[in-house]
């Protein structure tokens, strides 16, 4: 069966400096992992900040090319998309963005971000068709229509914020969310809610998410496999619980021992 999502020994450079003394920075490399397309899962790419996490987000949505290797999406090289395949992917695979306040435009009222992703994405005319799709995804968050309608960003939490960018996200009926850092910008209290709404999305709705965090504990607790990077290569990979009960590499290990909370070492304790 085709995969969903299928990365295959990709790489990315940049180039930096000027004409004299540009050098090459592999930010990315030799990355390879597939996502099933008849079982939805949570692929958490665990890191510190420039190991790539943000990079491989960026290639997956489409916005990045790679350098090297090839990223497909059913099959099809993203890279060699036509506007109508590229069209379709957008569709497909949707973003959630890391701070909620700089993922809307402050001027622009939060409801035409919904209407908008259904009349563009997902197939809905414009109108009352937009506000039924609208009034749909944000039921499935936790929101309802009334509540959004009308309002700008700075009216709303960040919890409730970043519960509309997943409803946006939802318009489109997409198989992949890519979550960049989804947790990291709102309070403690609602970073649960956020990743549960995730598992939710994963097991009522088979949407795959590959989820971009440094945070542990909430990869820990909701992802099937865990991917770890390290200036851009994979050190360590597979089921998310058995790695993090007992990492292999010593960069997992790293990163694990650095996680201090109230439960000690039992947070990662095997199951």
């Amino acid at each position: 069966m085709t995969a969903l999502l299928k990365l295959d020994h990709v790489s990315k450079m940049f180039v930096r400096g000027g004409l004299l003394s540009s050098h090459r920075i592999a930010a990315v490399r030799d990355v390879s992992f597939t996502i099933a397309a008849d079982k939805a899962e949570i692929v958490a790419l665990i890191g510190e900040s420039g190991s790539g996490k943000s990079t491989l987000a960026r290639m997956i949505l489409g916005i990045d090319m790679p350098t090297a290797g090839t990223l497909e999406l059913y099959g099809r090289n993203v890279a060699k998309a036509s506007r109508a395949e590229r069209r379709a992917f957008m569709a497909m695979v949707q973003p959630i963005f890391q701070n909620p306040f700089e993922a809307f435009n402050p001027l622009k009222k939060l409801d035409r971000y919904v209407f908008m992703t259904a009349e563009r994405f997902g197939g809905a005319a414009a109108g009352e068709a937009a506000q039924t799709a609208a009034a749909a995804a944000l039921k499935k968050v936790g929101l309802s229509l009334a509540e959004v309608r009308g309002r700008y960003p700075h009216e709303l939490s960040g919890g409730q914020l970043q519960r509309v960018a997943v409803a946006r996200a939802l318009v489109s009926n997409p198989r992949l969310i890519v979550a960049d850092e989804p947790v990291s910008m709102v309070d403690a209290s609602l970073r649960m809610a956020i990743v549960n709404l995730f598992g939710r999305l994963r097991d009522e709705m088979a949407i795959s998410i590959v989820y971009i965090t440094h945070d542990l504990a909430t990869a820990y607790y909701i992802s099937d496999r865990i991917i770890i990077l390290q200036k851009g290569e994979v050190v360590e990979t597979g089921d998310a619980r058995s790695v993090l009960a007992a990492p292999r590499h010593p960069y997992s290990r790293k990163l694990r021992d650095s996680v201090l909370t109230a439960d000690g070492p039992r947070l990662f304790a095997s199951s």
